[in-house]
């Protein structure tokens, strides 16, 4: 004999076996992007500055504290595998390091100059992709200016956490790249991008090539930090002469190689097509004319 008691099936949006399953994976990357719009909604964020830039990097004293480690005698600590290895990479991080101070100094300076901007709602926030390394360094300087920050972290298996600098309400994990990818584009009215590997070099030049094609449907300034590294690892000229790029696209970024340049730099262009300017007739979401 079966049991006839009679049960009730969850609600749709109550089971998770659905939820979690091919066939609802439409509904959870159309949360990633109604719920994080409900939260900058709220929080009354009109628009960001975002920092792309290197995981690896650390702070100065960070830095100088684990090459002083590594310079101790080995009976006062256990004895590394690979000694000069170790040593070079310690010593490269102390010289890296004020890449992460330049940003956190740079977040400080926007943040409290935006802070004094007049507006109904939170205007170019500091926002990251969550993480160590730059991301830290200036949600730490934005944090540290006494404003909100914004990281938009990725879920992960063996990787970063959310740095302790990032505003709570405006902390985000992210399942699929991209929609993070769009989150980054969807409010930003200016993008640093700090010397780093594959995923800033992604994000950069899908930031570029949206503005190269006329995607975007406003203006986003970019500012590329640190000439030494990237005039060593790109030849942006050499695009030029190849004609894969038109020597007009050099003009859709600017290097700069001092936080007090870049701010300079930043504050005059948010004002000349930000604020100065009547807005543009935007539609809802702001970003409409551009693709994921």
């Amino acid at each position: 004999m079966t049991d006839k008691t009679p049960f009730r099936s969850p609600l749709a949006y109550e089971n998770k076996k659905f939820l979690d399953s091919p066939d609802g994976r439409v509904l959870r990357i159309l949360s990633e992007y109604i719920e994080p719009l409900a939260r900058f909604r709220r929080e009354r964020i009109q628009d960001t500055i975002v920092f792309f830039g290197s995981a690896r990097f650390h702070s100065l004293s960070d830095a100088e504290g684990a090459l002083q480690e590594l310079e101790r005698p080995f009976s006062a600590r256990p004895a590394p595998k690979d000694e000069k290895r170790e040593l070079k990479q310690a010593q490269a991080a102390v010289e890296m390091a004020h890449y992460y101070e330049d940003a956190r100094k740079l977040a400080y300076m926007l943040t409290s100059w935006s802070r004094g901007v007049a507006a109904k709602r939170n205007r170019f926030v500091v926002t990251t992709g969550g993480g160590p390394g730059i991301m830290e360094a200036a949600n730490r300087g934005a944090f540290e200016a006494g404003g909100k920050t914004i990281g938009l972290n990725i879920n992960l298996p063996f990787e970063q956490m959310p740095n302790r600098y990032i505003t709570p309400e405006l902390n985000f994990e992210f399942h699929y790249f991209f929609m993070r990818k769009l989150w980054f584009a969807y409010l930003a009215k200016a993008l640093i991008v700090f010397p780093g590997g594959f995923g800033t070099f992604d994000e950069l030049f899908e930031i570029l090539t949206l503005a190269q094609t006329e995607k975007l449907a406003k203006k986003i300034v970019v500012v590329m930090y640190g000439s030494e590294y990237w005039n060593k690892i790109i030849n942006f000229q050499a695009l030029v002469d190849a004609g894969t790029i038109s020597a007009e696209d050099l003009n859709l970024f600017k290097i700069c190689d001092n936080p007090e340049q870049a701010f300079e730099y930043l504050r005059d262009s948010l004002t000349e097509h930000h604020l100065a300017a009547p807005p543009p007739k935007e539609k809802s979401p702001e970003i409409a004319k551009t693709r994921p």
